[in-house]
């Protein structure tokens, strides 16, 4: 049986380099809809309606509207200038996912971590995860409307970042915004890998 492919647009050529990132963050912070407003393709979505049976199980403390939740990966893909493909893999936040965290990180370049004011302790186990695996990664603040905001020194000192760490201010529903933080990130690991800029 003879197939086609319509459009080509997103297969992969020898010019392009691709790289893996991993989005992560705890349970609520916009991952989902950061992979969402990045993706130049359709993103694949994990997202179930949230049920009484997890209630024991999920800290709902900050998130108390949110009705579903991400149960194994949200994916997207983005092409940047110089035809660097970053495939962005989404992890589910909440703690019982850890050994998935671990999963979805091997082989990544990089992470992006997004964190909530509002709940910056749950963001230190994701941080020691990604540390832990040695990856390269940028902080990535998500807005949201009753968000306090603290000077990114305080940022910083708080969630115990390196100097060369970036910290990023971001709306994950917003493109530019959103595709700031993923410069950020890249403009971070041209430093860790040079072969990057190379390609």
């Amino acid at each position: 049986m003879d197939s086609a492919v319509s459009d080509n647009t997103f297969l992969d050529s020898d010019e392009q380099t691709l790289v893996k990132i991993v989005v992560t963050g705890p349970f609520g912070v916009g991952k989902t809809t950061l992979i969402n407003t990045l993706s130049e393709t359709a993103p694949l979505h994990t997202e179930e309606v949230m049920t009484q049976a997890g209630a024991a199980a999920d800290d709902l403390a900050g998130v108390r509207d949110k009705a579903t939740t991400t149960v194994a990966i949200d994916f997207g893909r983005r092409t940047l200038p110089g035809d660097l493909v970053l495939y962005l893999f989404g992890t589910p936040g909440q703690k019982r996912f850890k050994p998935l965290w671990e999963d979805i990180a091997r082989g990544a370049l990089g992470a992006v971590v997004l964190v909530d004011t509002r709940r910056l302790d749950d963001s230190f186990d994701v941080i020691d995860m990604i540390e832990q695996q040695g990856l390269s990664y940028a902080v990535a603040v998500n807005n949201f409307p009753d968000s306090p905001g603290y000077p990114p020194e305080v940022l910083r000192d708080h969630l115990d970042l390196e100097p060369h760490t970036p910290l990023v201010v971001c709306d994950a529903r917003e493109t530019t915004s959103a595709v700031d933080v993923l410069i950020a990130l890249v403009t971070h690991l041209l430093t860790a890998h040079p072969v990057l800029e190379a390609s």
